[in-house]
């Protein structure tokens, strides 16, 4: 399970070391594709595959049929990439993911149990703000859906 926040600074050829207790679970591949709000998704490959699978199925295996699916998936494919950890776990996210969320000196780096999400430093500040006032009427609403 990926949980934690990590704050790391990006270096002069624009690679972002992951942390430590994420590099095991991550193996050698990960797929990075732009997330929801102000953040990236990474994903293992063995996740993506989940996420993959999730995304394009419907009772009909037609899910490129219907506009909203077509949209999402486009966003979420379409954008995604597919990326090498290196030796010493660094990784380069592709320029046009960095420029999606203005990464530029650091990066917030939070594991959200079966995925990791990248924030620019100001955005997670924002983020956390947000849902530190929010956490409490969330849950209630959450815990009643499950009745």
């Amino acid at each position: 399970m990926l949980i934690g926040e990590y704050i790391h600074t990006i270096d002069a050829k624009n690679r972002i070391s992951m942390p430590a207790k994420f590099r095991q679970e991550l193996g050698k591949k990960i797929i990075i594709t732009p997330g929801l709000g102000q953040c990236l998704f990474i994903f293992t490959i063995k996740e993506w595959g989940k996420v993959s699978n999730k995304l394009s199925s419907s009772d009909s295996d037609l899910s490129f049929l219907k506009a909203d699916q077509r949209n999402f998936n486009r966003y979420m494919f379409g954008r995604a990439a597919e990326v090498e950890i290196d030796s010493i776990g660094r990784v380069l996210i592709p320029e046009y993911l960095q420029k999606r969320i203005g990464l530029k000196n650091s990066a917030a780096i939070v594991g959200v149990k079966d995925r990791i999400e990248v924030w620019g430093e100001k955005a997670w500040s924002e983020q956390k703000e947000i849902g530190e006032k929010q956490a409490e009427q969330l849950a209630e609403r959450l815990g009643n859906e499950e009745k």
